[in-house]
């Protein structure tokens, strides 16, 4: 019976995983552009967030006035959960017609509990501003990824400085997918956008 317990708990633990869902930035194609609308970011936007439950993905965003610069006093910022048809709209596309990848990453019982744990702390209190000059979606996620040990975490600045938008963290962790055999699901988007290659 032990040895059953603790092939139950290991397959329990093996079966875990979590995905990273990035949304590409675009911008229409010339002859579109009265009906596609323009994105934030356009081409060097797009979002990411972790799909922490079910349908739930875990993201963070400004809130207020947009700063220019970091403010530690007065974080103009907020982690929320989205279902995947709402993160995939939050620019203004739908799912059905967008370019996205997703990373399906397997972890452990005590990474996906840490990941709860995170998530429920940063829903409570944003940790951080949302800034030009500062923390965005795609430092905020590598932040998060690089404390279940998954990326190397750096400090907040060198994070910062290193995962400026997106797509420097999508190609990092396309490569760790490549080397780790993640699972990488890729769709892709309209052709009355130009989206942003890799």
């Amino acid at each position: 019976l032990f040895f059953c317990g603790c092939m139950a708990s290991a397959f329990a633990q093996d079966s875990l995983f979590i995905r990273v869902h990035f949304l590409y930035g675009s911008k229409p194609q010339r002859q579109h552009q009265d009906t596609e609308s323009k994105w934030f970011g356009g081409r060097k936007g797009g979002h990411v967030g972790i799909e922490v439950n079910s349908n739930r993905i875990l993201n963070f965003l400004p809130q207020g006035k947009f700063h220019w610069f970091a403010s530690k006093a007065n974080p103009h910022s907020t982690y929320t959960l989205h279902s995947e048809t709402e993160f995939y709209s939050i620019l203004g596309g739908t799912g059905g017609e967008v370019k996205k990848p997703i990373v399906t990453i397997p972890v452990t019982l005590q990474q996906k509990q840490q990941l709860d744990s995170t998530a429920k702390a940063y829903l409570a209190q944003t940790p951080y501003d949302y800034a030009l000059v500062g923390m965005r979606c795609g430092a905020a996620t590598y932040e998060i990824l690089g404390q279940l040990k998954l990326l190397r975490a750096y400090s907040t600045n060198k994070t910062v400085l290193k995962i400026l938008y997106p797509k420097k963290l999508r190609r990092r962790l396309f490569k760790e997918a490549h080397r780790q055999g993640w699972q990488v699901e890729r769709q892709e988007g309209s052709n009355k956008r130009l989206w942003e290659q890799d």
